[in-house]
């Protein structure tokens, strides 16, 4: 497929940032598994979280993980690697092919499609190739050649190859051993592992191979029933000692050891481990990928699953197969032991964004609360203001965004104002404080939602309503470096609503103390220079200011600008690494160098652990992403605004944190690097040149005057065109309704 020519330099920072130094894992205290040595990584496929598995690319990528090849056999007895018997799932075939479906019974399941052992060899490896089998995943890489056994046996460097035989009996019933084949590649290659969820096919190799190489029986699903026996691998796991006759080892579905509810929340761990443990049979764990949903306590949070598996105090397995070894690699060699109660203000800061909005309705006691307990170093409060004139934290004027009242009796004040946007909504300054908070709930963020992808379902509405006063006494009364007050619409709420939202920000801090205390830092974040401006003018606070635009520079004179009234800036993530169709592109963007070197720290927005958020560059690891932006060659931000600041917080306490590159994972991904490895065909659109910020784009008239007519009257605002429109009432009341589902 034209690729050859570049495998050997394929992803060269990605090769780098899997080859940890197993020195790195011995730094950590003796482990709880068997041997007392870290856990074994196992790249299922290689590297197929983002290659097609099997493929020659996938094998490259997983260097320091040993390497799984799902053993099927040709009709000529040749071995292929391929994750599934039916190459429908995991192949591109000639159209001829597909002359060529059947239906065969496999291991009692009636399955129809393609399978290896009706082609020989040459016809495979010459006329198929891989593609990505699970549909979220790019597929920008298919087209991959299959790979042979003896390939993976030879060719790749990995401290050991593990060898699946899934379906021993099936291949039998067309005169292919795979016993016979296993043998023979067994005497030419050296093989670690061999794993076979059937009993007989294990037995038919012991004192046949290596005393090296480890047998281990593979765990099927509880109900699933195992050929050989003919009982179930449920009522098989209460008998380890005859497992223990013929394998060193098992290999178990994740849920066997971490079982979760039907809503998908863990219950507590089994004796599993354990119990394998005293029959002297090591553990896998099975079943893990980045970008599969997981249990909800993990926040999506990839790294925070391992780490319960491998770090949970109670046990540790022997290994986890995986699609993205980089994870698990990174949990062993930097973030096992870690002392998570250590408290770090250093660079870089942990910022809110609306509380842990990841695990809680946004600016609610529960988010805010949940940010300082993950050790958030600033909490923030996006201001709003009610009917009767109250500051509150609220992530959104429109109270459809965030609250239930579209299911509420105040569904009906829905209305339309262009000054804020062109569709309708129930405004923070359309209900009194009292409305607010006797007749609504909190309605948690969910932006992923059109991926079906949701935030902590059974908290969705949990938590209280904070005025910015109680914010004000939360944050005092807690270990924080700072907290930040976000400011927006000010002219608007003095035009219209005849409040003037800088005044009332400035009279809660002296009420609360902040103008007379240094303990904290008071941080005061606009997209509007004319907001910071009047803040200088009053205040010493730190003032932050936000680029809404993806820009690549900021010109001199903006940069000029900007000193004369903020003291830092936040930037958005495209800003920092331009992607196009998730994948970075190596355009170089110099706005954060910039910036810095004008003294200005930057800060970057918005962090979120769901995979779908994060180019694909980041492997669906949110401590990857956190890392790319934290050391980056010219200039690493000073701050990271997230959803989930306990993996950030995480983040900041690994082991490696101070190595620089003399530890691969903290070498930050290649911008461009996934790009350059595809063919010109599959490489996603060409990403156009961001403009560079100007002084045009910051410079702004001063805030207009408090309009007292509309002050006396906030609940006319006889300013403002209001309009009740009934179809719009009822598509609020129904989309409200579906995010409850």
């Amino acid at each position: 497929m034209g690729r050859g020519s570049h495998v050997c330099s394929v992803l060269g920072s990605l090769l780098l940032l899997l080859c940890l130094d197993s020195a790195a894992a011995q730094k950590a205290s003796t482990w709880k598994t068997l041997s007392g040595d870290a856990p074994l990584v196992i790249a299922k496929g290689g590297f197929s979280g983002l290659f097609p598995d099997s493929s020659e690319f996938a094998y490259l990528s997983s260097p320091g993980a040993a390497l799984w090849c799902n053993v099927q056999l040709t009709k000529d007895s040749a071995g292929i690697c391929l994750p599934n018997i039916n190459m429908d799932n995991c192949t591109l075939t000639p159209t001829a092919y597909q002359n060529d479906v059947k239906t065969y019974n496999v291991n009692g399941v009636s399955v129809k499609g393609l399978f290896p052992m009706d082609y020989k060899s040459t016809d495979l490896l010459n006329n198929v190739y891989l593609k990505q089998a699970i549909l979220s995943r790019t597929v920008r890489f298919d087209g991959l050649a299959i790979v042979p056994v003896e390939d993976v046996l030879s060719k790749y460097k990995a401290p050991a190859v593990w060898l699946n035989v899934q379906y021993d009996i099936f291949y039998s019933q067309f005169n292919l051993s795979m016993r016979n084949y296993i043998l023979s590649v067994s005497k030419q290659y050296v093989v670690d592992y061999i794993s076979s969820p059937e009993v007989n096919f294990l037995n038919s190799l012991l004192g046949r191979v290596s005393k090296k190489t480890k047998l281990v029986f593979r765990f099927l699903d509880e109900h699933t029933v195992e050929p050989s026996t003919n009982q179930t691998y449920g009522s098989m796991l209460k008998n380890l000692t005859f497992i223990k006759t013929f394998a060193s080892g098992v290999l178990v579905p994740k849920h066997y050891i971490l079982p979760v509810t039907q809503d998908n929340y863990l219950q507590p761990h089994t004796s599993v481990v354990d119990d394998a443990h005293k029959a002297g049979l090591e553990v896998y764990a099975a079943d893990f990928a980045n970008d599969f949903l997981f249990s909800y306590n993990y926040s999506y949070d990839p790294l925070a699953e391992y780490l319960s598996f491998i770090n949970d105090g109670a046990f540790s397995v022997d290994g986890v197969l995986t699609d993205f070894p980089i994870t698990p690699s990174e949990a062993i060699g930097c973030f096992s032991n870690l002392n998570s109660s250590k408290i770090d203000h250093a660079k870089p800061l942990v910022i809110s964004h609306n509380g842990a909005s990841g695990d809680y309705p946004d600016c609610t006691d529960l988010a805010y609360q949940k940010a300082v307990a993950d050790g958030a170093d600033v909490i923030d409060c996006p201001v709003q203001v009610t009917k009767d004139g109250i500051p509150i934290c609220m992530s959104s004027i429109d109270l459809g965004d965030v609250t239930t009242v579209a299911t509420s009796q105040f569904a009906s004040q829905t209305t339309i104002i262009k000054d804020i946007k062109d569709t309708a909504g129930v405004y923070s300054f359309n209900l009194t404080w009292d409305d607010i908070v006797k007749n609504l709930k909190p309605m948690i963020s969910n932006p992923m939602i059109k991926y079906n992808l949701y935030r902590n379902p059974r908290n969705r509405n949990a938590g209280n309503f904070m005025r910015l006063s109680d914010f004000l006494a939360f944050a005092k009364g807690n270990d924080l470096s700072g907290i930040m007050i976000n400011v927006e619409r000010a002219a608007f709420m003095a035009e219209k609503l005849g409040f003037g939202v800088v005044d009332a920000v400035i009279k809660a801090l002296d009420d609360s103390g902040y103008s007379k205390q240094t303990a904290q830092k008071v941080m005061i974040q606009s997209t509007n220079s004319s907001v910071l401006v009047k803040f200088k003018q009053q205040t010493k606070y730190n003032l932050v200011y936000m680029i809404e635009e993806n820009v690549k520079d900021a010109a001199p004179s903006s940069v000029a600008d900007i000193k004369k009234f903020a003291d830092a800036v936040s930037v958005n993530t495209m800003s920092i690494y331009p992607a196009t169709d998730l994948f970075l592109t190596n355009q170089t963007n110099s706005l954060v160098h910039t910036l810095q070197s004008a003294g200005l720290p930057v800060y970057v927005y918005v962090l979120m652990n769901e995979f779908l958020s994060q180019p694909y560059d980041f492997f669906s690891d949110a401590t990857q992403q956190i890392n790319a932006y934290v050391k980056r060659p010219d200039g690493g931000v000073d701050g990271l605004i997230t959803d989930f600041p306990g993996t950030a917080h995480r983040y900041k306490l690994n082991s490696c944190m101070d190595m620089g590159n003399s530890t691969p994972f903290m070498i930050p991904a290649q911008p461009g690097g996934l790009i350059e490895n595809m063919l010109g065909a599959a490489q996603p659109p060409t990403l156009a040149p961001m403009p560079p910020l100007t002084e045009s784009d910051i410079v702004e008239p001063p805030l207009p005057p408090v309009n007292n007519a509309t002050a006396s009257t906030p609940s006319s605002h006889a300013a403002i065109r209001m309009r009740t429109n009934v179809s719009i009432l009822v598509t609020l009341m129904l989309c409200a309704a579906s995010l409850m589902i």
